[in-house]
């Protein structure tokens, strides 16, 4: 069993909290604040989960300069106020940040008993085998 510091407890609220707001603010036609609340807790809730120096580390490698300027640059662009564009530059760079955990996590999908019946359907299943071998998502 995995025990979880409380730092980390509250980092993993913070992440949840900060993903739901994102989604509620893309379903109510873009909402500056609630973007800007869900950015701001999500990037906090991360550095909380896996520690201010490994957030660095991660966001700041030298292969990810393009991801974390896409990403980081698009939660300025929402706070700044043009959240169409601001969350469109973040979902380009989350993707780029997170491409090597892609197979991983369709992998693990895979195994689970409904989801991964789901994903053996016919049209579903040709996009998450490219998503699931592919680490080159450019």
């Amino acid at each position: 069993m995995i025990s979880l510091t409380d730092s980390q407890k509250i980092g993993m609220g913070l992440t949840g909290f900060g993903v739901f707001f994102l989604l509620f603010g893309m379903m109510l036609f873009f909402d500056k604040a609630l973007l800007a609340i869900g950015n701001i807790l999500f990037v906090t809730g991360l550095s909380f989960v896996i520690g201010l120096e490994r957030t660095f580390r991660f966001f700041f490698q030298r292969q990810k300069v393009k991801a974390t300027s896409f990403f980081l640059g698009g939660v300025l662009v929402v706070l700044i106020g043009w959240p169409i564009v601001g969350v469109v530059l973040e979902i380009y760079g989350f993707f780029l940040l997170f491409r090597g955990f892609f197979p991983v996590a369709v992998g693990f999908i895979r195994r689970v008993p409904v989801l991964g019946s789901l994903l053996s359907l016919p049209g579903i299943s040709t996009l998450v085998d490219k998503i699931g071998e592919s680490n080159n998502m450019v």
